[in-house]
């Protein structure tokens, strides 16, 4: 038992698990669109996803305790590292159109981690872009509706049209309630100066303003889908299982709660759409 739950911990704190939700949501960008999205794409937004969460979590860390670092963090910093090292092979087989617009989401990143935004822009002790108040979660949607809509779309040459627009403001908005209960959880750790939902509107109104964005998160899916579809019901169920998740989201919540299971809903979106009756 003890092993199973070291695994699980390697699991998260490597970024492993929110890589997959990543892949799953850049998957299910094919499938609305028709399209195959390519084993080589999928793979180079895995290792992306862990280089990019990896050095954003743990920069910090590595950057002042380099001498006394704990097993588990050198382990993860050397599993980094060939993630690193996978993502620039599997970049070499993609469009450069897509590896252009990576820099800038790449470049977005590093800002997002690195202390190089004046400080008369924030409002923390740390200058970088994840410091600025009320910004975090917004940044956080962007890239990931970048990566998993625009960037797949860009790779396989398809038009950026109002279709795709509605469709990437939904997933913006997926992305933005899916974050709320990692925001609630953060309430306790959060300088009060970063102004995040939970700080600025309370837990109860986070939790009212997940569930409207969730309402229209839904109703987006009319403006490209069919009333009765197999998918819209899909969108349905994930809807009620993200405002589940949000209602039942506290401060002190379980290790897991937020890391493993609200984390994990996009894996579980993608498999409804594979396994459909």
């Amino acid at each position: 038992m003890k092993l199973l739950k070291s695994l699980l911990d390697f699991y998260i704190n490597s970024s492993l698990h929110v890589a997959l939700s990543v892949i799953s949501l850049t998957y299910m960008t094919g499938l609305n669109y028709n399209v195959h999205v390519g084993f080589n794409f999928l793979m180079f937004v895995f290792f992306a996803t862990i280089t990019g969460y990896n050095f954003v979590k743990f920069y910090g860390l590595a950057k002042f305790h380099h001498r006394s670092l704990a097993n588990w963090l050198k382990s993860i910093q050397g599993f980094s590292f060939l993630c690193f090292i996978l993502m620039f092979f599997y970049a070499t087989k993609l469009r450069n159109l897509t590896l252009y617009f990576t820099g800038v989401l790449a470049l977005i990143t590093f800002l997002y981690a690195i202390p190089v935004v004046p400080k008369r822009f924030i409002y923390d002790i740390r200058p970088n872009l994840r410091s600025v108040a009320g910004l975090k979660i917004y940044i956080i949607a962007l890239v990931w509706t970048a990566v998993t809509v625009i960037l797949p779309l860009i790779q396989l040459n398809i038009n950026l049209d109002a279709d795709v627009f509605v469709y990437g403001c939904q997933r913006f908005l997926f992305v933005v309630v899916l974050m709320l209960p990692f925001e609630i959880r953060d309430l306790r750790y959060d300088s009060l100066k970063l102004s995040t939902l939970p700080q600025s509107i309370g837990v109860k109104g986070t939790k009212i303003l997940g569930g409207i964005l969730l309402a229209v998160f839904f109703l987006l899916e009319f403006l490209n889908r069919a009333l009765f579809s197999y998918e819209t019901l899909v969108v349905f169920v994930i809807s009620v299982m993200t405002l589940a998740c949000l209602i039942f989201a506290k401060v002190n919540q379980g290790k897991y709660y937020s890391a493993f299971w609200v984390e994990g809903l996009p894996i579980f979106w993608l498999v409804m759409l594979l396994f459909r009756p």
